[in-house]
This record gives structure tokens, sequence and C-alpha cells, in this order.
């Protein structure tokens, strides 16, 4: 297995623990978080309102995490340069603080000798997707970007209608479960006076880079798909719009065909169901999504609404350790 390191125990940081230790991939090594104790780090552990209380033994021993027996090694550095990453030896180093996104900033985990994975967009750092473009992915590289959620869920369905029917042009529309950077309550809220309002009162409009994200990793579709996005009062699972214009036409049935072939096989990250579903028969799900055939609908042959879900903590931890054992 894999060895990590977590750097930032928010939403990501505090899932892949979670995800991780039932994947049978990696092993985590070592979690730093300058802001929760090794207590608080337990129980929030222990107890997860989403994805339900873990089933594995946690406990707190000799300042490690213990989890099922096995011991994680737990630093609250602040001043990422006195993080003792060889002390534990991961071979790859997360950064999950939404902070350290450059390369640049980032690249203080390298001096241990581990990999870094950014969990979210970088500016400057290479970008990738499974499934997408990993293909392209040089494991002389020693930090990359996963970019984001939304990017993951977005690329992998684009990909799959771009390869075959070429996207001339869309709009995608996310409907967003709460996100932890909302207010419970009305509160004051900088520039964005709106997203101020609480989030379970309210749809919230929201602005998102994952479009513009999209193009670094299918060059092609720079700038031809274009987003925005809703937050809306759920507590998990999001769905997405993409509305392409297509160069070749297509029958719906065609464009059902060539997904469910793809996520049988060459793009088994990205689910197909028939069923009818709703937004929390997906929560925990590890899919980059998970087409809905049955919602899609085609205004003609060229333009058609396709609608996929997915969770955003499982899912993006899921591409992560991907990332990390596909190449190894």
């Amino acid at each position: 297995m894999v060895k990590v390191g977590v750097k930032g125990f928010g939403c990501i940081g505090a899932s892949s623990p979670w995800f991780f230790s039932n994947s049978g991939k990696v092993d985590i090594v070592t979690i730093n978080d300058p802001f929760i104790d090794l207590n608080y780090m337990m129980y929030m552990f222990q107890y997860d309102s989403t994805h339900s209380k873990i089933h594995d033994t946690v406990k707190a021993e000799n300042r490690k995490l213990v989890i099922s027996g096995k011991s994680i090694s737990i630093f609250q550095e602040q001043d990422p340069t006195n993080i003792k990453w060889d002390d534990a030896g991961p071979e790859y180093v997360m950064e999950s603080t939404g902070v350290f996104t450059t390369m640049e900033k980032a690249g203080v985990h390298l001096k241990d000798g581990a990999k870094v994975i950014i969990s979210t967009p970088s500016a400057d750092a290479p970008m990738f997707v499974m499934g997408v473009n990993h293909d392209k992915y040089d494991n002389s590289l020693k930090m990359v970007s996963n970019v984001s959620c939304i990017t993951n869920y977005l690329a992998s369905l684009a990909k799959v209608i771009h390869d075959n029917f070429s996207i001339m042009e869309g709009l995608r529309t996310t409907a967003h479960a709460i996100t932890a950077t909302q207010k419970t309550m009305d509160n004051h809220s900088g520039k964005l006076w709106h997203n101020g309002q609480g989030a379970a009162q309210n749809i919230i409009l929201a602005s998102t880079g994952a479009a513009k994200a999209v193009g670094k990793v299918i060059p092609e579709l720079n700038g031809k798909p274009i987003g925005m996005a809703f937050h809306v009062p759920t507590l998990n699972v999001s769905v997405m719009d993409l509305t392409c214009h297509l160069e070749k036409a297509a029958k719906y049935d065609s464009i059902k065909m060539v997904v469910k072939q793809a996520s049988e096989g060459p793009l088994k990250i990205l689910g197909y169901t028939e069923d009818q579903v709703v937004s929390y028969n997906f929560n925990s799900d590890t899919h980059s999504s998970t087409f809905d055939a049955r919602a899609g609908i085609t205004l003609n042959d060229h333009c058609v609404k396709l609608i996929s879900w997915y969770d955003s903590e499982f899912s993006y931890s899921n591409q992560v350790v991907d990332h990390m054992t596909s190449k190894e």
C-alpha cells in the first residue's frame, strides 16, 4: 500500500482517512493540522454526521491516532517547514488546506522526499483528472493538482461526450449541497452579501471555476463549457446539468450507450444508472459522478441536457487514491 501524509483536517482532509481506511490501497501514516488536537480529531473521525459512525476501532494513544490497530502520527505545526514528514515516511503528501496551492508554497513538503498532491486547482502545478488525462502523467513529476471535485465529475462526463460527438459549446449548472463556508444563520459576508444568507433557508447563486479548469485537462474544450452553481439546502450530494451543443448528431439512446460502455470499460470512475434515483442514493458513492440516464432530455439531435450526480467528499477522495496508486 502507498503511504500517505495528510495536511489539513477540513472537509477533504477529514473525509480522506475515513475513506482511505476502507480502500485497501493506501495507508495514512501522518496527519498535520495546527487547529485540531488529537482527541478532537479522534471524535471527528468517529462521529460523522454525513457518512455515519465509522465501524473501525478508533483511539488516541501515545500522541497518535490509532484506527483498527494502525497508528497515525499527528502533528500540529502551523509552519509547514517544521512538519517532520520523514519521521513517518509518506510517499505522498495530500495538501488539503486550500492555502498552499502553488508549487512554491506546497513545495515545502518536498524536502523529505514525498510527492505532493494539491487537492484544489493550482495556478502553476500540472493538473490531472483520473480517466481523463492521467495517461499524460509522468512519474517523475513531484507535485500535481487533482483539481476540484466539480472539475473531476465534469471532465469525466465531458470527455465521453466530446470523444464521441464533439462538444462545440456547453453550459453547466450545478445544484451543490451546503458547503462548510456557508452561514447557518444570516451573517455578514465580505463582498458577496448574498453568501451571508442562511444556508438551510436559501438557494444561493455561486460562481465556479470548474469549467475553466476542464480546459486545463482537456485542452480542446478550453473555453467551450462555462458554468455556474447554486448552493441548495441539502446536506450532501450534488447534481450537474450539462447542456451541450454537439457537432455530430446523436440520438439520446446513442448517448446513453456510449456513457454506459465507458462506465463499464475504460472509465469505471464514471457511474451509470437507469433507476429512479434521488440525491441521497449517492451518499458515500465513490464514482466521479453517476450519469442519470432517465433524467436527460434533448432539444434536437445536436442539443442535449445531461444529468449526473456526485458525492463531493467521497468521490474526490477516491480520485486522489486512484491517482496515488495508479502509477506506483
